[in-house]
């Protein structure tokens, strides 16, 4: 079980039956202006979990920087990180080659519209929006008192944009400012690239000391550990000091040196930077979603919280996740075990052009369908634009040398085309995933017998100009194996029919699908015919 290691204490009454709980605020909307590689971008968030998905440098991990900063209040964290760091490039570049005006200079903003609850300090219009609601604004942008040292600089013949002379306000929608030390919402961020670090380490635990201990509370508690210092001083060093001439061992009592700094967390006796860096992260997540005195955090923001940690860690994380009803959490992921374990209706897909798609609109059976099936296709499929799904592993085998015949030589992955093996006949599903994120996908499948009743009535209501399925249309073709040895009868004949004394080639073919078509793959690449239906496939995701 979890503690603090809290040297010379005593026992503090609680608060919460003097002061009742503040009301647990939520992020509803985030609008991003100028912002690292956002020039615009618009999400609305969710009051429980949100998932971030998006390929490598999309800007998942942006959002929630954005959105730790705005929440955070700390112009030290901007101006450690750099303004020419933080301001849209695109923004800058359109500036230089322009009029560079003083008024035309690019500002950056990211707001967070908050639940409404009443409170004056909050509400305003001081938004993008102008909407009058709840919520908190950083800007960051030119001073004005320095407005013509900034026109001499934009003067300047060469391209040079004065981002010395920025600076950033953070302002609640009623247009007050707001700091670190009083910040209204309650935030964590846990990055798992950085986890391990003693600074890390440190943060994390003032922080989550921070929304335990009520502030009175900390004031006493750091008044009775300098009181101990003193006292070890007096009673244990004195003897030690006498016999020093003109020295004295002292113990350090200043601010570098106190209560926050010097507190730490422990499983099972081992403080929490000593841990493993997965199982570093796994206590700091469930730690910090634990009940807490104050109510615990409003928001946490989690940077790929799977790094690091084994598979069953990983799952073990995810029901913890999954389990907490009290805090807004805000996930950014590569993982397709924590898109679908946690819903997918959660997952805010980030585009290559600083897009966002939401899944909310997935029905409850397909939903839970991916909750429940296995998890290792479904964020490849996500982030595709073109997929080709088949429904095992002999055709995966294939089809991609099918691909080269018909495309002379080239790859799938030459014409963005991912191809995938669902393991079964679940079409459907990805066909409404398809069809909610405008993904174009060519569905492969056996018609098993039954072609029209298969492969034309039962995808009525999902195939649309995004989703098509492509089926051998002769019923006594019902599996890839059997169209695949009539269209390369000798080859097969010639392969798989030497030396058998029970199997046919084709029987052969039907009981060890995988196996007989990487047999094929090796034995005669570059000669098999196409399955006319494949080929049909291969021509439409094209189109």
């Amino acid at each position: 079980m979890l503690r603090y290691c809290l040297f010379l204490t005593q026992h503090i009454p609680s608060r919460s039956q003097q002061v009742g709980l503040k009301k647990m605020r939520t992020i509803t909307k985030v609008v991003i202006h100028n912002f690292k590689k956002f020039k615009n971008l618009t999400l609305d968030f969710e009051s429980g979990k949100n998932v971030l998905v998006g390929d490598n440098e999309a800007g998942k991990s942006s959002v929630l920087l954005a959105i730790d900063m705005a929440l955070g209040g700390s112009r030290n964290r901007v101006e450690t990180l750099g303004v020419h760091n933080l301001l849209n490039k695109k923004a800058v570049d359109t500036f230089l080659a322009g009029e560079k005006r003083l008024d035309m200079l690019p500002i950056l903003t990211v707001d967070i519209f908050l639940e409404e609850a009443g409170d004056e300090y909050l509400y305003g219009t001081n938004n993008a929006l102008q909407r009058n609601t709840d919520g908190l604004r950083m800007v960051v942008a030119p001073m004005e008192e320095y407005g013509e040292a900034i026109k001499a600089v934009l003067a300047d013949a060469q391209s040079n944009f004065p981002f010395e002379y920025f600076a950033v306000q953070f302002l609640t929608f009623a247009g007050r400012p707001y700091a670190a030390f009083n910040r209204p919402i309650k935030h964590l961020m846990l990055d798992s690239s950085r986890i391990d670090g003693n600074y890390a380490a440190r943060e994390y635990t003032r922080a989550v000391y921070n929304f335990n201990a009520p502030v009175e509370d900390r004031y006493k508690l750091e008044n009775l550990y300098r009181q101990g210092k003193e006292a070890f001083t007096a009673q244990h060093l004195a003897e030690l000091n006498e016999e020093l001439p003109g020295y004295q061992f002292n113990v350090k009592s200043s601010v570098q040196s106190n209560l926050e700094t010097d507190l730490i967390i422990t499983e099972n006796d081992i403080s929490l930077e000593n841990h493993g860096k997965g199982r570093q992260c796994f206590i700091k997540t469930e730690f910090a979603l634990g009940k807490h005195k104050q109510g615990g955090l409003e928001v946490m923001l989690l940077e790929e919280p799977e790094n690091h940690l084994s598979h069953t860690s990983m799952k073990a994380l995810v029901d913890k996740i999954a389990e907490n009803q009290s805090t807004q959490l805000f996930i950014a992921t590569h993982s397709s075990h924590i898109c679908s374990r946690l819903d997918l209706r959660h997952v805010l897909l980030i585009g290559p052009k600083a897009t966002a798609a939401s899944l909310k609109g997935l029905s409850d059976e397909t939903a839970e369908f991916f909750m429940k099936a296995p998890d290792n296709n479904v964020l490849e499929f996500t982030l595709s634009s073109k997929v080709i799904l088949v429904e095992g592993d002999a055709e995966f085998i294939l089809v991609e040398e099918f691909y080269k015949q018909f495309s002379q030589g080239r790859l799938p992955q030459a014409d963005n085309v991912h191809v995938i093996a669902i393991g079964g006949t679940s079409f459907k599903r990805y066909m409404e995933l398809a069809n909610l994120l405008g993904i174009r996908v060519a569905s492969i499948r056996d018609n098993d017998k039954n072609y029209q009743k298969n492969c034309v009535e039962n995808y009525v209501d999902f195939e649309s100009d995004n989703a098509k399925i492509f089926a051998d249309p002769d019923d006594k073709r019902s599996t890839f194996e059997i169209g695949l040895y009539e269209d390369n009868a000798e080859t097969c004949d010639a392969l798989f029919g030497p030396g058998r004394m029970t199997l046919s080639p084709l029987e052969y073919m039907l009981a060890n699908k995988a196996e007989a078509a990487f047999e094929l793959l090796r034995y005669n690449p570059g000669e098999l015919t196409v399955p006319a239906y494949i080929a049909e496939a291969f021509q439409w995701i094209n189109e």
